[in-house]
């Protein structure tokens, strides 16, 4: 039986103690957070977030929700245990040939997953993503005949990628499907009005293969919240202050031209952002980013749960008013991307690939032009 996942979602990352957006909040505040509840049941985390800390902290939270039929998404890929990290580039992927040979992938694979479920306090998750994998990730027959060993075995109910961390890899993401099909039910991709490119260039193959998507960073930075403004003082080392020059003004000029269909739909600009990706076949989860901003003028986090939470379902908005608003945020070929691109230049890495052939005969098959769709146009 397919596994369904709630629509609205709450993902470990939030509240700035694991990954680094606005203001970190105490432990209690994100465990209330995180802790499901009749509207919000669907939560999403992976093990290198604090290395396994995120997951004990979920596993709180699931002992404390209430009401809720509770969806666990855990990712796994990234090895902390036996690898060193590397600045600001994380830990290795487990498939780091200086690690592991291919026949070691399942025993750390089976290693990593059980420690996930001791951690949350549970015997099986709902969902298990291989987590910002590698080249060898998204085509190794090795690995996903493991993960399947895992599923087989009800260490999970079902399987999908999460490509990242970084923008990017939709030729790799499309030739895991291809490849495995099978195997991934469930895959996750950075889409919001914002941002429609390059996440909407793999729905039609997710359509084709049977793979429904879950969508983050659907508030865009923190822009569709409300609470991010021309002169934000984003805090030292927060992500956000990697993007552009300007995004922020830009950003807030375009949500503004999109305010009326929102106000036609009785939307906030978050609960607009939520109805646009869950529109669009087969996004079916949507995880925006809950930061709690720094200054007097910030929103608490409490609150924009609480507005995630409202959001009308089902989605209410026309295939015209999809289209319109992906034009008004249309970002097409503004950055470079990761994973298989015609940007890529030197040797590969571990998030960063040169076109092959294949890659060219997967963009051929689906209507891609790597040159025109995937090229950062500086």
């Amino acid at each position: 039986m397919a596994v369904e996942l709630a629509p609205l979602a709450v993902g470990s990352w939030s509240g700035g103690r694991y990954m680094n957006f606005g203001v970190p909040v105490a432990e209690e505040r994100l465990v209330r957070l995180l802790a499901p509840d009749p509207a919000i049941r669907t939560v999403v985390t992976a093990d290198v977030y604090g290395q396994g800390a995120a997951d004990e902290l979920v596993g709180r939270a699931l002992r404390e929700g209430v009401g809720a039929d509770v969806r666990i998404v855990a990712a796994v890929g990234h090895d902390f245990y036996s690898g060193s990290r590397a600045g600001a580039k994380g830990f290795p992927r487990f498939t780091d040939p200086a690690l592991r040979r291919p026949d070691q992938y399942g025993s750390y694979l089976r290693m990593a997953t059980e420690r996930v479920l001791e951690r949350l306090g549970v015997d099986r998750v709902d969902v298990l993503l291989l987590h910002n994998p590698d080249r060898t990730g998204y085509t190794s027959e090795v690995v996903w005949g493991e993960l399947a060993r895992l599923r087989d075995e009800g260490l999970c109910s079902a399987l999908g990628v999460a490509p990242g961390p970084a923008n990017g890899f939709t030729l790799d993401l499309i030739s895991c499907f291809e490849r495995f099909g099978d195997l991934v039910e469930w895959a996750m991709i950075i889409l919001n009005p914002l941002e429609p490119w390059p996440g909407q260039l793999c729905l039609a193959a997710a359509r084709a293969h049977g793979v429904r998507l879950i969508a983050r960073v659907v508030d865009h930075g923190g822009l569709f919240w409300g609470d991010v403004r021309p002169g934000h003082p984003f805090p030292e080392r927060d992500h956000r202050t990697f993007r552009p020059a300007g995004w922020v003004e830009a950003g807030l000029e375009r949500i503004e031209r999109m305010r009326p269909i929102a106000e036609r739909h009785g939307l906030t600009p978050i609960q607009l952002a939520v109805s646009w990706v869950l529109a669009q076949e087969p996004v079916a989860c949507a995880v925006p980013t809950l930061i709690q901003e720094p200054g007097p003028d910030a929103r608490p986090i409490e609150e924009k749960r609480a507005e995630l939470a409202a959001t009308p379902l089902p989605v209410g908005l026309s295939a015209a008013e999809v289209a319109e608003i992906a034009r008004i945020g249309d970002n097409r070929n503004c950055m470079p991307l990761k994973g298989a691109s015609p940007d890529h230049e030197g040797p590969a890495r571990a998030d960063s690939w040169p076109l092959e052939p294949s890659d060219r005969d997967v963009a051929r098959r689906w209507g891609i032009d790597p040159e025109r769709d995937l090229a950062f146009a500086a």
